[in-house]
């Protein structure tokens, strides 16, 4: 029979479910206690928050908070495991939860369907314990770095791109945060994010369960966990290294004499708002459409990367990446209307506002990118 302690604290059903842990002498009866009792919030269902919440259910968190506002999208199941593809067009979070629910029936599912933003981000990460950082973008990752810090909650950060991962441990009571490695966010465009450059499918799930290990390891108060280290994997040579970060005692966020002590606008402090163009400067589908069936002269400028190309483009493009612009403005007619395209338009708008800044005055771009042509025009090619 079970001991007395552990049946006062787990359900016969529990003790076998999680039987591996109780037979870990560091987790224990004790340990799984502190996991069923725990409060998890994890930012982001995407690749990263997929096996970080399917491993956190399994191993018995006892309540599971979800912060996401996307559908499944089909380009989602390459690396965000948690979906199958009967769920494209659903809302990720009731996936998510009917999926983690039916691991593990004894765990609880808090879903938050909404954008975290400096207005709820503090009222939200007050009612967990653990905060894992699973977002995509600079701004989330200094919000809920700042948010960690002013609450004093530990932050379980990781990040994925291309064939690199990182992950740390932010935010502990003597650790660095997120800002003592990274005092001033990237300059705009110079980190593109994994929709333009691309994820090896299965890097997510590398990164995301030492997420998930990390997680365990604070709640439970085992091991030593990376707070002031950045663990980097190269997935291409499949080689780990570590990097060493010291807490800055001149942190505007846990330093010495701190002077964040509210949340700000991250999308202003990291520069990443969207570019918005007077409206002239704008060309729907149908009209561009409308201008090459009545044969006008016009560069059709693609500033996407080559590999995004090959997969759609619109007959007759001329394709320089946005990073290679600069260089190559000399190239381009001045005499002719420019139209510029990308995927959706983001990149697009800054490659409009560089041409006019170079002084090509009669330019526009494609409101909406390749998505929005193969929507209105060319349904017959691909989106990606």
């Amino acid at each position: 029979m079970a001991s007395r302690r552990a049946r006062e604290v787990l359900s016969n059903e529990e003790i076998r479910r999680y039987s591996r842990h109780l037979l870990l002498p560091e987790v224990g009866v004790e340990g799984q206690r502190k996991l069923k009792d725990a409060r998890v919030l994890c930012i982001g269902a995407g690749g990263l928050g997929s096996p970080v919440s399917m491993y956190l259910a399994a191993a018995g968190v006892g309540t599971l908070g979800l912060v996401d506002f996307d559908l499944v999208d089909i380009t989602n199941l390459q690396r965000q495991i948690l979906y199958s593809s009967a769920d494209a067009g659903q809302s990720k979070l009731m996936a998510a939860r009917a999926r983690l629910s039916a691991m593990n029936p004894a765990i609880r599912v808090e879903i938050h369907p909404f954008m975290l933003t400096s207005e709820n981000a503090l009222d939200l990460l007050r009612g967990y314990d653990v905060v894992v950082d699973g977002s995509d973008n600079f701004p989330a990752r200094y919000l809920i770095n700042d948010a960690c810090v002013i609450l004093g909650k530990p932050d379980v950060s990781g990040s994925v791109l291309r064939f690199e991962g990182q992950v740390s441990v932010y935010a502990t009571p003597e650790g660095p945060c997120y800002r003592c490695l990274h005092p001033e966010p990237p300059p705009p465009g110079l980190v593109p994010s994994c929709g333009e450059a691309g994820v090896l499918g299965v890097l997510p799930g590398i990164i995301g369960t030492i997420q998930a290990a990390e997680t365990i390891k604070l709640i439970a108060g085992i091991g030593e966990i990376l707070a002031g280290r950045l663990v980097i994997l190269d997935a291409l040579k499949m080689r780990f290294r570590e990097v060493r970060i010291a807490k800055d005692p001149d942190c505007p966020a846990c330093g010495t004499n701190p002077t964040i002590r509210q949340l700000i606008d991250y999308e202003q402090f990291c520069g990443t708002a969207p570019i918005v163009l007077a409206p002239e400067l704008e060309l729907s589908a149908e009209k561009l459409r409308a201008r090459l069936d009545r044969g006008e002269a016009l560069t059709l400028l693609d500033v996407r990367e080559p590999q995004e190309s090959d997969l759609n483009s619109i007959p007759g493009s001329l394709v320089i990446p946005l990073g290679e612009l600069p260089a190559r403005l000399a190239t381009l007619d001045r005499s002719r209307d420019i139209v510029v395209y990308c995927k959706a338009g983001i990149r697009s708008a800054p490659a409009v506002q560089m041409l006019q800044a170079a002084g090509f005055e009669r330019v526009a771009h494609l409101k909406g990118g390749i998505l929005s042509w193969i929507d209105a025009v060319d349904p017959e090619q691909p989106r990606y």
